[in-house]
């Protein structure tokens, strides 16, 4: 990948950002894969789809690299926090919700 200072035109920096969300994406699938196994995992240690002080940390964990980072941390916050929700939503289809349990 070149750095953005060396795209010379907007087709070189398109390109550059084509190539950066083809990574993104591959991050996110190796991602689901946790949550794949995260669903596996957590009925047999008697833990639900959502554990609130899990994505208490998840957020804050996200909040501070971001703006280590220089990314915005309100940004970086709202991104994950629908990521989460996927996740947790992912989790239930394959654990069902805590209502189906109940």
């Amino acid at each position: 990948m070149r750095n953005p200072q060396d795209c010379r035109t907007m087709a070189e920096l398109r390109a550059e950002i084509d190539a950066l969300d083809g990574e993104l994406v591959a991050l996110l699938v190796r991602r689901a894969g946790y949550i794949d196994r995260a669903a596996a995992l957590k009925p047999g240690e008697g833990l639900p789809a959502r554990i609130p002080a899990r994505v208490d940390e998840v957020l804050a964990n996200v909040r501070a690299r971001a703006g280590a980072a220089g990314l915005d941390p309100d940004l970086a916050e709202r991104l994950w926090r629908e990521l989460i929700e996927w996740s947790i939503r992912r989790e239930e289809g394959v654990m069902g919700s805590t209502e189906d349990r109940a």
